[in-house]
């Protein structure tokens, strides 16, 4: 048999990953939200505003109801490092999407090393998307001569399963 080699085009790596904490409503517990954010990835927070209105939950079009951080590259990797570990290095398959992307959450921030309960702050927990992207993937992205992904190209729901396997050691548990 030969061995053939793997083009470099078809290496999967992680493109982002993107913390979230939902509030519901501005103010006071919207700062703390943003505290803690920062505390647990280093980075400053951004803002979420609502796209709608919803009179039964009190949330009104353009008000700030949540924040979030985008981190890339090898902060990245090592903020997922530390999420999974928080997790037992488990996952479930379901929280993988069709394109091989991974959403899990955080019920409180004092889970992650180093971090303190503050009773001032109180308990958030956090949402956590992990964006995984081949090399050409910016093709979609750019403004000029904008191009959709072939599907021979995209992840697959098994390619970002095992690429967690590999990468993080990561235990996919079925449910």
């Amino acid at each position: 048999m030969s061995d053939k080699k793997v083009s470099p085009m078809r290496k999967i790596r992680l493109a982002k990953v993107v913390v979230n904490i939902g509030v519901g409503e501005a103010g006071e517990r919207l700062q703390k939200a943003e505290e803690v954010i920062e505390m647990v990835t280093g980075h400053k927070p951004v803002r979420t505003i609502s796209k709608t209105t919803n009179r039964d939950l009190g949330i009104r079009d353009g008000m700030p109801i949540g924040c979030k951080v985008t981190i890339r590259g090898t902060d990245a990797e090592d903020f997922v490092k530390k999420a999974l570990w928080i997790r037992e290095n488990r996952v479930t398959e379901y929280s993988f999407d069709p394109e091989g992307n991974l959403s899990f959450g955080v019920n409180d921030y004092t889970d992650f090393p180093e971090m303190k309960y503050n009773p001032e702050i109180g308990i958030f927990g956090m949402d956590i998307s992990v964006v995984l992207e081949r090399p050409g993937f910016s093709v979609k992205r750019r403004k000029i001569a904008r191009h959709s992904i072939p599907h021979h190209h995209r992840i697959t729901r098994e390619e970002g399963i095992a690429f967690f396997k590999d990468k993080f050691s990561a235990e996919v548990i079925e449910e």
